[in-house]
């Protein structure tokens, strides 16, 4: 497919990954006329009728909006996570067969995986087990955008992809204390504990949970290999491929910022699903996706952007 003669959709185009979606496309060739990004004042993606109204914006959609947050908001706010996931998912998928778009993208997560599965995470283990309870209900408010993918495929022939994104980060990123993930919270938190010279840093867990980690301008390039060249059925992992501890990720954090406490962990508080790492051979095969950014690297400018916005 030449994408460059195609007009994009792209929902959450205005978001941390959207726009860097956006001049990922611009990079392969997308005039900037022929992207198309619904704002939330406009359009209400729980609605049908408003998802039908943006489907004829363009050729193929990417599906990037969504209710996202980190662990504080996936422990207290759980039916909200799973019906604004579920409407949208399940909308979309909808309106895109209802007005005919030649592809449509969907953005899963890896909250989707089952809690207690073999590392790496690998594709065909997804229906393997019940999600992490905490993000349960979020993964599987996506999960239904697979469902409806594959459904929708079978029998109106609606060429629906779905990729499984790992944890993203990068400039740009949510810093919000109530809605951050990981490396955005930890950031904010260690310049707060610098700035008012604490002693140490209180982070939840214990330390030995880990994430993998995927820079955002890597995802965002991701995205539009697989909008250009992936067609099957098949769910596909998109990641670094490479696994680190929580209690690594806090130590780099503070070293890059030069905070000098040490760090106490409360292990009276969940930690979340312990260890998530994916099998990223088949994004490599399909359509040659590698992640290029190492993570220092990575790490080093989300904190310079945090430290020049913020």
């Amino acid at each position: 497919m030449n994408i460059r003669e195609k007009k994009f959709v792209v929902t959450g185009g205005a978001g941390f990954l959207g726009k860097h979606v956006c001049l990922k496309l611009a990079e392969f060739g997308v005039h900037e006329d022929n992207i198309f990004v619904p704002r939330s004042a406009e359009y209400d993606l729980r609605r049908l009728d408003d998802c039908k109204r943006i489907m004829g914006k363009g050729n193929i959609v990417i599906h990037l909006a969504a209710k996202v947050g980190g662990l504080w908001a996936h422990v207290n706010k759980q039916a909200d996570f799973f019906y604004d996931n579920a409407m949208m998912s399940l909308n979309m998928v909808h309106a895109a067969h209802q007005v005919g778009v030649e592809k449509f993208v969907g953005l899963g997560t890896v909250c989707e995986y089952p809690d207690e599965i073999s590392i790496p995470f690998k594709e065909s283990d997804l229906w393997a087990g019940y999600p992490s309870k905490i993000t349960a209900p979020y993964g599987l408010g996506k999960k239904a955008m697979l469902v409806a993918g594959d459904a929708y495929r079978h029998q109106y022939g609606l060429n629906a992809i779905h990729l499984l994104l790992i944890n993203i980060y990068g400039p740009g990123d949510d810093f919000d204390p109530a809605t951050s993930h990981a490396v955005p919270s930890l950031i904010r938190r260690v310049r707060e504990a610098r700035e008012t010279k604490q002693e140490y840093l209180e982070v939840w867990g214990d330390g030995t949970a880990s994430r993998e980690l995927l820079y955002v301008e890597d995802a965002a390039e991701a995205i539009v290999l697989a909008a250009e060249s992936y067609n099957k059925a098949e769910p596909i992992n998109i990641g670094s491929g490479v696994e680190i501890p929580i209690a690594d990720l806090a130590e780099k954090i503070c070293k890059q910022m030069k905070f000098k406490g040490h760090i106490k962990w409360d292990t009276s508080k969940i930690g979340g699903q312990h260890r998530r790492q994916l099998d990223i051979s088949q994004a490599k095969n399909e359509f040659g996706f590698k992640a290029r950014t190492p993570f220092d690297q990575g790490l080093q400018k989300t904190i310079e952007w945090f430290m020049k916005h913020y």
